[in-house]
């Protein structure tokens, strides 16, 4: 089996292909600090997917000649975590030169590229390097979706395949399907919180929050709902933390001029202190969407987490990223800037969600062939040939 390095890892490892937060007992540690436990849903997706017998991160930071060697002289190959790297802010460190000085492959497995709301994506040098560098090590570049390959494309870059994200294959299913219960026989429904946005990414910040806080409030009224965090400092408080942490996290909201404007209310300060999910162990997530019924909101891996798992759910789509994950995955989904209102019935359609299981069959396909030519190891299933008609 394969000797691997990974860059970006998002997480500590353990029993071989699991992934928790760095220190994540130690709480108390790190509640005040931000960390998007998404990411660590992508690591250990990924790590599901591959064959491997030793795993190592490799540092870009700095230089380090010594640990370059190692890398050249014991390991196949390098992967670059999925995630959204290709965008104006990107800082890449000492990427760039670690890069130069490798000899084995570097696997670019699903990342993707970020439109601004308004005007061009313009790329910082090291990106449009590290990108060049990573599609002239390898037989293709993995990416999420139609726009980032675009991206790619503008740069000169053609080797591309567009994989979708290791979370969609993460239970390496082939033939995965979700199939719809009557809409009567759900009770209990996840809503995934992205509450920090930028005016970088969603347009309309006033729409964004304010339809957020009646998606909510709407599910809390129709089923068993739980609130799922994936890393704001308020809302991992509001789960994990002391009586008096808690109290700090609703007086910052109640101090945040958007927040407290456009999103908390009673209800919702009610449904914050009762209903919050949080952990920085990716398979509580798992463990989570299995016992729901459905799952819908504005995070990307947790929607992906539950689809994964065979649970419905329903993408809310704001900027490029989610339509690209929306449409890579014909994921039903609805722009929350379309000034439509939301119908859980228009969307509750096993002709829609047929469409998303169609989908991720051929993304699975795609993923597993890139994986193949490009020499990486892998536990994804190759579907048995349908025999051929023969006509008397």
């Amino acid at each position: 089996m394969a000797r691997i390095l990974v860059i970006s890892p998002s997480g500590e490892v353990y029993d071989h292909d699991n992934v928790r937060w760095y220190d994540y007992a130690n709480l108390a540690a790190h509640i005040d600090h931000y960390h998007n436990i998404g990411d660590a849903f992508v690591f250990d997706s990924s790590l599901k997917l591959l064959n491997f017998e030793r795993l190592d991160e490799l540092p870009i930071a700095q230089v380090d000649s010594a640990a370059i060697d190692r890398a050249n002289a014991e390991y196949d190959y390098v992967f670059l975590r999925g995630s959204n790297y290709v965008h104006a802010e990107m800082e890449w460190g000492q990427a760039p030169e670690v890069l130069r000085r490798l000899k084995i492959p570097v696997i670019a497995f699903g990342i993707g590229a970020q439109a601004p709301v308004s005007g061009r994506l313009e790329l910082s040098q090291d990106t449009k390097t590290v990108l060049r560098l990573i599609a002239d090590s390898t037989a293709s570049v993995g990416v999420r979706g139609a726009y980032s390959a675009d991206v790619l494309a503008g740069l000169g870059i053609r080797n591309v395949r567009i994989i979708g994200c290791p979370t969609a294959f993460r239970a390496n299913d082939p033939e995965l399907a979700i199939r719809l219960p009557a809409l009567d026989q759900v009770r209990t429904a996840g809503v995934t919180l992205r509450r920090e946005v930028s005016t970088t990414y969603a347009r309309d910040i006033q729409r964004y929050l304010t339809f957020h806080r009646d998606l909510v409030k709407a599910m809390a009224g129709r089923f068993d709902v739980t609130l799922m965090a994936q890393g704001e400092v308020e809302e991992k408080k509001l789960a994990l933390g002391t009586a008096a942490q808690k109290e700090e996290a609703m007086a910052a909201l109640r101090e945040n001029g958007w927040a407290s404007e456009w999103y908390l209310d009673d209800e919702m300060e009610r449904l914050y202190r009762s209903r919050m999910f949080y952990s920085d162990v990716v398979a509580d997530y798992e463990q989570l969407v299995r016992r729901l019924d459905l799952v819908l909101g504005y995070r990307l891996h947790g929607n992906l987490m539950a689809l994964a798992n065979g649970t419905p759910s329903i993408y809310f789509t704001y900027d490029s990223r989610t339509v690209e994950f929306a449409e890579t995955f014909k994921i039903p989904s609805f722009d929350v800037f379309s000034g439509q209102a939301f119908r859980l019935e228009e969307h509750w359609d096993q002709a829609r969600f047929d469409r998303f299981n169609t989908a991720h069959g051929q993304v699975y396909a795609a993923m597993r062939d890139f994986l193949a030519e490009n020499r990486v190891d892998n536990k994804m299933i190759r579907r048995p040939a349908t025999p051929e008609r023969k006509v008397a």
